[in-house]
């Protein structure tokens, strides 16, 4: 008997503050109006998306103490574009990052929770860690978080969320006119949470969602990441879309959700995934070079250098060898804001690796950081992109991506209209929505009660 072919799952990721965006480019428009987030947002709907997701920049960009170009146009808050957007759509999923790090559980839980209610069932929570100590200094007063406790952290406030969702049953609500009852419990949304990080209680003032608790989503690629993922999440946002390294991750995470005592169905994996198409694969081809060369201009090119070296290279040039000097990793970093510090952090051996691809390659600054940093995942005519796509995820490697465009908010229009019809043709993408929720769409189980008020809540006498 063959195998059942998998459906695909596809997000589409509203790029920001990052260097996959092309904000020069004629054809991008902005990336804070809010009809680019409807454009996209109901592009990926007119396509059947499972969903939509914003990323978090929490502070601007600095490059020798300025802002980098990048960050030129900032990022608008996550919640209030979300709300927004469920107001416009009808069915894709609206999912956003929220850092575990810098917020607090109460107002976090009840901002998805009402957000899940607005747009009937849509809401997703992308749960990041930081050790940005430079974002930090726009909270935590002035203090910050040790990086070995993030996920420590993480694992409470999310544990605490979970109990503020679960602190309402689902049927408390009775709204009977004629009795003058409306709560059925005097103890609907009573909670009583004391750990290492926080001590709350009180009443969660929002009643259970359509979809209990918002679809977790989680991004993170180190041990730590991985066993939080298969804990406590419904889909890991990886940065693996290639074949072999895919398989490998899936293997990997899919394998560590026995010991927590979940189903291998019970996560979808969802690598971020870049695209160029053309009218043909030698045309996509050229397409991709001019994009790469538009993502690593002359600036951008000198401030990842910068990163790595942390010494000024304004003089260097972008198309001639790597810097012949080593990085000097101490001191105050010249690039402040990066999410991705492993490089800069491991700046000698990165550099060595660098010098060395680069000699055998023949490849100057420019070129090796396109190599290393601007590989786009598929690039090729429809059907080619489709193909790749398709067997990425009947092989094991993904249960699909999330794609992130290079033009806001146009750059996902292309793959709506050409490769979707094509997957929808191998029967491997649904042609409509056959539910309501994003639990629905990504195929996930009712979302389980983790946490009842009877295991953790503290008793708490009723004011009634």
């Amino acid at each position: 008997m063959s195998k059942p072919l998998k459906q695909i799952h596809l997000g589409a990721h509203f790029p920001g503050v990052n260097n996959t965006t092309v904000w020069s480019d004629p054809r991008a428009g902005s990336h804070i109006d809010f009809a680019s987030f409807v454009h996209f947002a109901r592009t990926a709907e007119r396509a059947k998306f499972d969903l939509v997701f914003l990323a978090e920049g929490l502070r601007l960009r600095e490059q020798h103490g300025r802002i980098h170009d990048l960050d030129v146009v900032g990022r608008p808050d996550t919640f209030t574009v979300l709300a927004a957007l469920a107001a416009v759509t009808e069915r894709v999923g609206l999912a956003g990052t929220i850092n575990s790090t810098f917020n607090e559980p109460y107002e976090v839980a009840r901002q998805f929770a009402s957000l899940d209610h607005l747009s009937e069932g849509r809401a997703a929570w992308n749960v990041v860690t930081s050790w940005d100590a430079f974002t930090g200094e726009n909270f935590r007063r002035g203090g910050y978080l040790p990086r070995e406790q993030r996920y420590e952290r993480a694992r409470a406030f999310l544990e605490t969320a979970h109990e503020l969702f679960d602190s309402w049953h689902g049927d408390e609500i009775a709204a009977d006119k004629q009795t003058g009852t409306f709560l059925r419990t005097p103890d609907a949304g009573r909670f009583a949470h004391h750990d290492a990080h926080f001590a709350i209680s009180g009443r969660f003032n929002v009643p259970r969602g359509p979809q209990g608790r918002p679809v977790i989503l989680q991004a993170g690629d180190s041990d730590e990441g991985r066993e939080f993922a298969a804990s406590s999440a419904d889909a890991i946002f990886s940065r693996h879309p290639g074949l072999a390294e895919g398989q490998a991750f899936y293997r990997d995470v899919k394998g560590r959700l026995a010991r927590h005592g979940r189903r291998r169905d019970d996560l979808k994996i969802l690598p971020a995934a870049t695209f160029v198409l053309g009218d043909t694969d030698a045309d996509a081809e050229e397409r991709a070079r001019v994009v790469s060369r538009q993502q690593f201009g002359d600036r951008t090119t000198i401030a990842f250098l910068e990163r790595v070296w942390n010494r000024d290279l304004s003089d260097h040039d972008p198309d001639g060898p790597l810097p012949t000097v080593d990085p000097t990793p101490d001191g105050t970093p010249l690039s402040q804001g990066r999410a991705d510090r492993l490089a800069a952090e491991q700046a000698l051996r990165t550099a060595t690796q660098w010098r060395e691809l680069a000699d055998a390659q023949g490849l100057s600054s420019r070129e090796l950081l396109i190599a290393v940093h601007g590989r786009h995942s598929f690039v090729g005519s429809p059907s080619t992109v489709a193909r790749a796509i398709n067997d990425l995820v009947q092989n094991d490697a993904a249960d699909g991506v999330i794609l992130a465009p290079h033009i806001t908010p146009t750059g996902i229009d292309e793959f709506a209209d050409t490769v979707v019809p094509l997957l929808q043709e191998r029967g491997v993408f649904r042609t409509e929505y056959t539910g309501t929720t994003l639990r629905d769409h990504l195929d996930l189980p009712p979302a389980p009660r983790r946490t009842p008020p009877a295991q953790h809540a503290q008793p708490v006498p009723s004011p009634l």
